[in-house]
C-alpha cells in the first residue's frame, strides 16, 4: 500500500533544500485553492540570479500548490499569479500548461518538475517580447534616417554648372575693366593679376591716359587662363554648396 503522506512530506524536504528562500508555506485561506490542506508558494523567476538579466524583462511568478490526499497518484491542487509584471492572460496560458504536464507525470514528484516547465515558459515568452521590441525599435531607426534629396552629381551636370559659372566670372571681370581696354587687341592688354597689382581698378573713372605714354601699352586682359584657371576640386566644392542650398 502506497503511503502517500510520506511521499508527500518527503517531496516537501527536497523542495525546501533546493529551493531555499524561494520556498515558503502559507496559510490556505491565502493561497486561492480550495482546500484546507498545507499550501505553499515557490518564487519563481524566468532565469537564474547567476544569469545575464539584461535582456529579459523583471518578471516574477508565484506557483501555489498543494498535495491532494493520493498525491502523487492524482494531479495536485496548483495555481498560479504574478508576483510582478505577468499579465493575466499569460497566467491561464501557463496554468493550462502545468495542469497538462500535471497529467502526464502521474505516479511520481512532480512539483519540482512543474517549476522548471514555468521557468522555462517564462524565460521563452518574456525574451521573444525584448526580440519583438527590439525589431520594433530597429525599424523606428530606420523610418528615422533622412533620406537626401536633389538632383544627383554626374560629370554632366558638373560640366554644364562649371561653364555657367565661367561665363557669370568672365562678365563680373569684364564689368571692372576700363572701356578702351575692350577695344584693344590681346597682345597690347594687361593679365588680371598685372592689372589688380598695379592699383589701377582703385582709380577707374580717373582722367585717361595721354596717348603715346607706356601705360598706354598696359592693357588689361581678363582672359588670360593661366591667371584665372580655377582648381576643379574647388569648383566641384562651390557646385556641391550651391546645389545644396538649392535642395535646402
Amino acid at each position: 500500500m502506497t503511503d502517500y503522506k510520506q511521499e508527500q512530506d518527503m517531496e516537501i524536504e527536497a523542495l525546501e533544500a533546493i529551493l531555499m528562500d524561494d520556498f515558503k508555506e502559507i496559510p490556505s485561506s491565502e493561497s486561492g485553492l480550495n482546500t484546507s490542506n498545507r499550501c505553499f508558494q515557490i518564487t519563481i523567476c524566468p532565469q537564474d540570479d547567476e544569469a545575464d538579466e539584461s535582456n529579459i524583462p523583471l518578471v516574477r511568478l508565484a506557483l501555489i500548490f498543494s498535495h491532494t490526499e493520493r498525491y502523487p497518484d492524482e494531479p495536485p491542487l496548483v495555481s498560479v499569479k504574478s508576483l510582478k509584471a505577468i499579465p493575466m492572460g499569460d497566467l491561464k496560458v501557463l496554468k493550462e500548461k502545468l495542469d497538462q504536464e500535471a497529467e502526464e507525470n502521474l505516479g511520481m514528484a512532480m512539483v519540482y518538475t512543474l517549476v522548471g516547465s514555468a521557468k522555462e515558459w517564462l524565460s521563452e515568452r518574456f525574451s521573444q517580447d525584448v526580440e519583438d521590441d527590439s525589431n520594433e525599435e530597429a525599424e523606428a531607426a530606420k523610418d528615422e534616417i533622412i533620406v537626401p534629396h536633389g538632383e544627383p552629381v554626374t560629370v554632366e551636370t558638373f560640366l554644364a554648372w562649371r561653364e555657367k559659372f565661367e561665363a557669370e566670372l568672365a562678365l563680373e571681370r569684364a564689368k571692372l575693366m576700363p572701356d578702351s581696354a575692350l577695344a584693344v587687341t590681346k597682345e597690347k592688354r594687361l593679365t588680371g593679376r598685372q592689372w589688380f597689382e598695379s592699383g589701377r581698378h582703385s582709380s577707374k573713372g580717373a582722367a585717361p591716359i595721354a596717348e603715346g605714354s607706356e601705360e598706354d601699352e598696359e592693357i588689361i586682359d581678363f582672359d588670360d587662363d593661366d591667371d584665372f584657371e580655377d582648381d576643379e576640386d574647388d569648383m566641384l566644392e562651390h557646385y556641391l554648396a550651391e546645389s545644396t542650398e538649392a535642395t535646402n
